[in-house]
């Protein structure tokens, strides 16, 4: 026995050294738990109608994404109530081995083995499973799964739900299919069923998205051949007979503006009004996403029984073995223990925040390596690159120093972001563990904000570099701005930087998707082969349980937590940066589909069955959430206005294409890459910025930037169409910036958190349990009081009763 648990220990049938303990608790446990953890059970079937739902007219199209009823049928709804001993009469008892279902079973079983003594050494506690565990007195402990995913159990009182979420859940014949959430819940429990149901319901929204992020870029894509300004780039009689001006010291030549006409014609599909677009609509498809899905978690709240589960969590195991310190309670005054002083808590937090600001400042040295590289790496191929085309090699139309140095630098920046993210993730449990947090969602959102925090800045740091700070402060041919006093800032493509800016975000989202998905898929399925292998073929069949259950992979306390980072950051990418990649969402969508089932695979079928857990809502991820979309307002609307050339060419259409600054009678984009590029006098360098002259002797080149000409009383100052630029920039930053809030504010406001159904129910359910239970009490008072008073009555007639000599 331990703590009323009963215990029974079984030798393994494939391994003599290795002995199971299974644990067995009985009713009387149950209950008493059951009442100390608070938890919610059934008083009386739920007979409130639900409100039909505005796709009930489709149901001829909506049947073919439903999971059939008919296999995984529909839970039954009760009024709930936490669970008292001396009220047992009150709930809803028909069986007492279904009562409790295997996921409350499995809550209850691991609180008492979380908790239980074993040993004391010197006056003080060791106890816990888990501590047992990682000493290596227990190899492990975990539920059992009910039966084999791949065919349904012969017991008859089984069950089978893992064999129903492999066949109508985790396979991939399922994958068009709606999730059995109920069924997920119940199994695997609260936690792991509201992370698959804001997974499904973000993956759900992304389709609109994918949809008008798809038809932006085909509309650019279609009106490429439409882009004047590459026409001009691509035309042997302008782009052709323009000489820009060496981008490096000593080893750069000249080179034409021809040879970018590939490049040009690729920015024009993402560099088009559609962009813009599509950045206002990501503005208010995130505000929708989120309030909508406040809605969500609040049904299911409601359904789940978790309104109320703060007054539920306990403190840590972790924690309390800790609980030395002996203070007086502020609201009791009464005498609590805790694990640490106000000093020594203050000095543990000082701590913690030094350490990852530490590591934060290791990413940004490593970002700042890789800047140290594309310097570096670009006067290379400069050097060994053609200048020029000579239209037999069809590379050099693709392979520009420009486009070699992205490349290269994109895949260098994710392989040090996946090494950087593998050793941090430890040193964030250290320093989490350390932390000492209470309970085990303040451990989570502790842990979160941390990993949160250092994997923003390690994925998109070198996306707010090319975005933000590459080619913005270069300065011009003859007096460039140097790095470290010695590498020479590098510049962008006569386009601009939003076509690199794109070539990052597709190197890093999709190889981390793809990276993510492999390892999840192959990592375990290699090592339960090769735990299989080690077995005696054909033992599976013979083997209990237990025995097939341990040799399946642990998913661990923070499994969960790593699949909602991975979401998370993909979150970023489809909102921060999609003023540059309109496809971002519809990859986003494609890797998600795939997510959802290979998670689910994943449970089903190469893991161990987690201990199951409450959870009210998705936790720090929800604030998280909400602080990237008002970020990603700022930041679409900056690409749009610093690193595109969006505003440039409506400056130029609306004011210098037309007197007094332009020629043409008309507004025109002609004369748009001219009219961009300045002029710089050969003769004007001086020292290590003289360059070889590759192709030819001239006296002038041409550079991005808009500065006065040589022999203008200011030159090489900024001209008139600068200030213009920077004016219209500012404004439209200020006017995007403002235009969205207000709109996101209108939203919020408009689209309460709980809708009025729901509000009703739960008003609803609270008045009928409260009814229920005095009603209850009523009836026990009053059956209390009947047996008093015919006792009463009985002595009465005792004593009144003439007595017979």
């Amino acid at each position: 026995m331990c703590d009323g648990l009963q215990l029974e220990a079984t030798r393994s049938l494939l391994d003599d050294k290795l002995v199971f303990v299974k644990v067995h608790a009985p009713w009387e446990v149950l209950c008493t738990y059951a009442e100390i953890m608070h938890i919610k059970l059934p008083l009386k079937p739920n007979d409130l109608k639900t409100r039909s739902s505005a796709f009930d007219n489709f149901n001829w199209f909506t049947k073919v994404l439903q999971v059939d009823e008919s296999i995984i049928k529909p839970e039954q709804e009760f009024f709930t109530a936490p669970f008292e001993k001396n009220r047992m009469n009150d709930f809803y008892i028909q069986d007492r081995d279904t009562f409790f279902n295997p996921a409350t079973r499995s809550r209850i079983v691991y609180f008492i083995l979380s908790r239980v003594n074993y040993q004391v050494v010197n006056n003080v506690k060791k106890f816990g499973i888990n501590r047992l565990v990682s000493s290596g007195i227990y190899k492990a402990a975990f539920p059992l799964h009910d039966c084999n995913f791949s065919r349904q159990s012969e017991d008859l009182s089984c069950p089978n739900e893992r064999y129903l979420l492999y066949r109508e859940w985790a396979h991939p014949r399922s994958i068009y299919k709606k999730q059995p959430l109920d069924l997920i819940r119940k199994y695997y429990g609260e936690k792991i069923g509201i992370y698959f149901a804001w997974l499904g319901y973000y993956t759900q929204m992304l389709l609109l998205a994918a949809v008008v992020g798809v038809a932006c870029f085909l509309y650019g894509y279609f009106n490429q051949n439409n882009c004047t300004w590459s026409k001009e780039v691509c035309d042997p009689n302008i782009g052709g007979k323009i000489i820009m001006c060496p981008q490096c010291d000593k080893l750069c030549s000249f080179w034409n503006l021809s040879i970018t006409c590939e490049s040009s014609k690729k920015l024009c599909i993402f560099d088009s009004f559609g962009t813009l677009v599509f950045a206002v609509f990501m503005g208010v498809w995130v505000t929708l996403f989120l309030e909508f899905w406040k809605r969500r978690q609040a049904e299911l709240e409601y359904e789940w029984d978790t309104v109320e589960l703060q007054q539920e969590e306990q403190a840590r195991p972790e924690y309390e073995a800790q609980c030395t310190h002996v203070v007086i309670n502020e609201i009791t005054q009464e005498e609590e223990r805790v694990p640490f002083t106000t000093w020594g808590k203050c000095i543990r937090i000082t701590l913690c925040a030094s350490a990852v600001f530490f590591w934060i400042l290791l990413i940004i040295a490593s970002v700042i390596g890789i800047i140290v590289y594309r310097l570096s790496v670009f006067i290379v191929f400069s050097a060994k690159l053609p200048k020029n085309l000579n239209g037999t090699d069809p590379i050099q139309k693709y392979l520009t120093p420009q486009t070699a140095t992205s490349i290269t630098a994109s895949l260098i920046s994710f392989i040090i972001i996946m090494i950087l993210n593998t050793i941090y993730e430890k040193v964030a449990i250290v320093i989490t563990n350390f932390e000492l947090p209470r309970t085990q969602t303040d451990y989570e959102n502790s842990l979160t904000m941390k990993m949160f925090l250092f994997q923003f800045v390690n994925y998109y740091s070198s996306c707010f570099y090319i975005a933000f700070f590459k080619g913005k402060f270069v300065g011009y041919p003859g007096d460039p701005v140097y790095w470290l006093g010695k590498y020479r800032n590098e510049e962008c493509d006569p386009g601009g930087c939003l076509l690199e800016l794109t070539t990052q975000l597709t190197i890093i989202m999709g190889g981390k998707a793809i990276w993510n998905n492999i390892q999840e898929v192959l990592l375990p399925w290699i090592m339960n082969l090769i735990g299989r292998c080690r077995t005696v073929s054909g033992a599976e069949m013979r083997t209990p349980r237990w025995e097939q259950d341990y040799h399946l992979q642990p998913m661990g306390k923070l499994g969960l937590f790593y699949e909602y980072l991975e979401m998370i950051i993909q979150f970023g990418f489809v909102t921060l940066f999609v003023a540059s990649f309109p496809l971002a969402p519809l990859l986003a969508l494609v890797n998600n589909i795939l997510e959802i089932r290979v998670d689910a695979w994943k449970l089903t079928t190469q893991y161990r069955r987690m201990v199951p857990e409450k959870a009210q809502d998705i936790g720090a991820w929800q604030p998280i959430m909400q602080g990237i979309a008002i970020l990603a307002v700022v930041t679409n609307a900056m690409i749009i206005a610093f690193t595109s050339d969006m505003i440039p060419r409506l400056v130029y259409y609306w004011s210098f294409s037309v007197p007094p600054y332009g020629d043409h009678p008309h507004y025109t984009m002609e004369g748009y890459i001219n009219n961009t590029l300045s002029y710089y006098r050969v003769a004007d360098f001086r020292g290590r910025e003289n360059p070889y002259t590759g192709l030819g002797n001239y006296t002038t080149c041409r550079y991005r930037d808009f500065r006065n000409p040589p022999g203008h009383p200011q030159e090489y100052k900024h001209n008139i169409y600068y200030w213009h630029v920077i004016a219209a920039k500012l404004a439209f930053i200020i006017v995007m910036e403002h235009v969205i809030y207000s709109v996101k504010f209108i939203i919020s406001y408009t689209i309460p958190d709980v809708s009025k159904s729901t509000k009703s129910k739960i008003k609803r359910e609270k008045y009928l349990t409260q009814k229920l239970l005095r009603e209850n009490h009523l009836k026990d008072v009053t059956k209390n009081i009947g047996v008093i008073v015919e006792k009463m009555v009985e002595v009465v007639d005792n004593n009144l009763r003439p007595k017979v000599d």
